[in-house]
């Protein structure tokens, strides 16, 4: 039920999204007629009947919360007339799931020009690591990214330095730096800066490191180059075996410097800098050439939601998400707080009894562990999620989970655990914006999908993410950060089937090396999750 104020997502809501800004006192025809009993805001949402106190609100075809007073037909939903409330899931009731997979007959003989690696993988761009094994190592880091940075042609001049040269003499002084890359083939140098590796638990340290072999064995890495103090938790030692654990057979060439074994600091950078530029002329015979779109593997992922993104963006990279699992390619549906809702859904996609067993099982011990320190699931939606409408950890889930369309689930992954399968993955990450990015990348993923209500400008140090608007006045306010706008969704210009097929089209020119918004911003955000409650 559609018209050009309101929205009846499935048959079986009982309530309306309002597409306006709907006044007091208006009425809405839906084949009836329902008088608008106060203000809804545009993105809200407003009951199609009467509802008793303790009756449940249905939305996208599920419970998502219970109202807390009786409320006529016409009312505001509310956080303070509603709360949470998610059915519970069972693996005894699965039920049987069939899936009609789209036509992808016009993507079958279609490539991308990416990085062909010795283990089958292909990458969308090609970078080289610097990672730190502790937090000690961050400023030696530092001084070697200045050096290399503006030495090899990575450097962009930040230009609020002639505006501060402006203020302080009246004239504005040009800075000049090299802009030729020494190394074409080589997209950049990343420094992977994070606060962990010692001074926690041996847990922690063991997370980091199983995420910081992703990145190392990434297809979108040529090698890497890692920093050690030499006491830490993070022993190298240790992070060699987890890499051969994970990534057996690897090739990828990784050079170590451990601090305490060498004379200096000085000697520990100058070998750092003159092995790695060693390594980066080999890493540089490296071309682009072409691959079928099964090498792609697609992260999806949403934040900074609005009461829009499970109608617009969200649907729409749920269908590039089906098109993706029937060309046999991999997807990556991430933040379990955001699955809040829709588990038994998941549960019965779900490919065999063992993965519908694993999902729950992590669901369970993270949602424990979050009630533990008193939080919960139900406590995810963020001050600007409730803003625009999302008032329960159910809607906003019910909403986010559109993102995975409606392919079966090929495998369930615990964080740091890397993509195997083809098809629809989902992988236990927080629902934060950078800590979720940063394990999808850390799992595989290639390529990163955002949607965004609100506008938010996070980005990934080696996996390009291409950010989708849910609606077009935030495509419009914050054109510098959005790549494709999904408003048309909403104003009825499109349907969600043509806007999908253009996103497909963007990820295939953005693997093959066109640079999104957030590359050209330098966004390089990771932050690693220590499995601490991150909601």
């Amino acid at each position: 039920m559609k018209g050009n104020d309101i929205l009846q997502i499935d048959p079986k809501d009982n309530v309306l999204v309002a597409l306006k800004e709907l006044s007091a006192g208006s009425k809405v025809d839906v084949g009836f007629s329902i008088a608008v009993k106060e203000t809804i805001p545009q993105k809200h949402k407003m009951l199609l009947e009467d509802l008793a106190e303790g009756q449940q609100v249905i939305m996208y075809g599920v419970p998502v919360g219970v109202v807390l007073q009786d409320l006529p037909a016409g009312s505001l939903l509310t956080i303070e007339n509603t709360k949470h409330f998610a059915e519970p899931l069972s693996l005894e009731n699965r039920k049987a799931y069939a899936w009609q997979s789209p036509d992808v007959s016009k993507w079958k003989n279609r490539t991308f020009s990416g990085y062909q690696r010795s283990s089958g993988k292909v990458g969308t761009a090609n970078y080289w690591l610097f990672i730190p094994l502790v937090f000690c190592e961050n400023r030696n880091l530092k001084v070697i990214e200045e050096a290399l940075i503006k030495q090899l042609g990575y450097y962009k001049p930040n230009k609020y330095e002639s505006l501060v040269s402006q203020h302080l003499s009246g004239q504005v002084t040009q800075m000049t730096y090299a802009t030729e890359l020494v190394f074409k083939h080589i997209d950049g140098i990343r420094f992977l800066y994070h606060h962990g590796g010692c001074g926690g638990t041996r847990q922690d340290a063991e997370t980091l490191l199983r995420l910081l072999a992703g990145y190392v064995h990434h297809p979108n890495v040529a090698g890497a180059t890692v920093l050690s103090l030499g006491c830490q938790h993070a022993q190298a030692d240790w992070f060699r075996s987890i890499q051969k654990e994970l990534y057996p057979g690897s090739e990828k060439p990784v050079l170590y410097f451990e601090q305490q074994q060498m004379p200096s600091e000085e000697e520990l950078i100058s070998s750092a800098i003159s092995e790695t530029l060693e390594a980066l002329k080999e890493a540089n015979k490296t071309e682009r050439q072409p691959a079928t779109l099964d090498k792609l593997v697609v992260g999806l992922e949403c934040g900074g939601s609005d009461g829009f993104s499970g109608i617009s963006a969200n649907p729409v990279l749920g269908r590039v998400s089906d098109l993706l699992a029937t060309l046999k390619a991999s997807t990556i549906l991430s933040e379990f707080p955001e699955l809040n809702g829709v588990e038994q859904n998941i549960i019965d996609r779900c490919a065999s009894q063992d993965l519908a067993e694993k999902f729950v099982r992590i669901q369970r011990a993270y949602e424990s562990h979050a009630q533990a320190v008193g939080s919960g699931f139900d406590m995810n939606p963020s001050p600007g999620n409730i803003k625009d409408g999302l008032i329960t950890d159910a809607i906003k889930s019910a909403g986010a989970a559109k993102k995975g369309g409606s392919a079966p689930v090929s495998d369930i992954l615990d964080y740091t655990e890397p993509v195997t399968k083809p098809g629809l993955n989902l992988l236990c990450t927080p629902g934060n914006d950078v800590e979720s990015t940063t394990g999808l990348a850390g799992s595989g993923a290639n390529i990163i999908l955002f949607t965004t209500g609100l506008g938010t400008p996070t980005g990934n140090p080696v996996t390009p993410v291409i950010k989708v608007s849910s609606n077009s006045a935030l495509a419009a306010r914050m054109e510098d950060i959005i790549d494709v706008n999904t408003g048309g969704v909403i104003e009825g210009t499109k349907t969600i089937e043509q806007a999908g097929d253009e996103l497909l089209e963007k990820i295939i020119a953005v693997a093959g090396g066109e640079q999104t918004k957030a590359m050209k911003l330098e966004q390089n955000d990771f932050i690693p999750w220590k499995r601490g409650v991150s909601l």
